[in-house]
């Protein structure tokens, strides 16, 4: 079942929690390098979990990852990791609290020789999610093929993100998200 389909019959407390995600965020293209890391991070912190977890505790990732500035993030000390280790509203995994902050150290990298994360993915596209999975296992930490999937679903590089027959597909062409501008 697609996420379109399920917002249908989730009841409404669910509903409010997932529709401002669905409808104005997931599929759209995102074009600030902090929101391009935060969502990295967030679908990191989703594997294993619900999607609701996360939405849940977005507001807490936020505050605790210093609004996913990716600067900020990646200098991050021992004392940052256990601070977050320590922080119930966030996932305390160490392994995607790792993640986060090396993840951030790749992205200025990637700034340096690019010009930023966005022109990064920009120079990739397109690739199939194969190809994509494997840049990313090589360039980034904790990104298996279901993170990368969604991660790049979410930010309007592969299509998928929603049925052609849900209300919100129309807004994300309109957006131009780089899966439909014809190459």
């Amino acid at each position: 079942m697609s996420y379109c389909s399920a917002i249908e019959f989730m009841s409404a407390e669910k509903k409010a929690i997932h529709k401002a995600y669905h409808d104005e965020h997931y599929g759209f293209p995102i074009h600030d390098d902090n929101e391009l890391f935060c969502r990295l991070i967030m679908e990191i912190n989703q594997a294993g979990l619900s999607w609701e977890t996360i939405l849940r505790k977005e507001a807490g990732f936020r505050k605790a990852y210093s609004n996913f500035n990716i600067k900020k993030v990646a200098a991050y000390t021992e004392a940052d990791r256990e601070r977050l280790m320590a922080d119930p509203n966030i996932i305390r995994n160490r392994l995607k609290i790792n993640a986060a902050i090396e993840n951030a150290k790749t992205i200025l990298q990637l700034q340096k020789e690019y010009g930023s994360f966005e022109k990064w993915l920009e120079a990739h596209h397109p690739r199939t999610k194969e190809e994509w999975v494997k840049l990313f296992k090589k360039t980034f930490k904790f990104t298996g093929g279901e993170i990368v999937n969604e991660f790049l679903m979410s930010i309007g590089m592969l299509p998928g993100a929603h049925h052609s027959t849900c209300e919100i597909y129309k807004k994300v062409v309109k957006a131009k998200p780089l899966w439909a501008v014809k190459q």
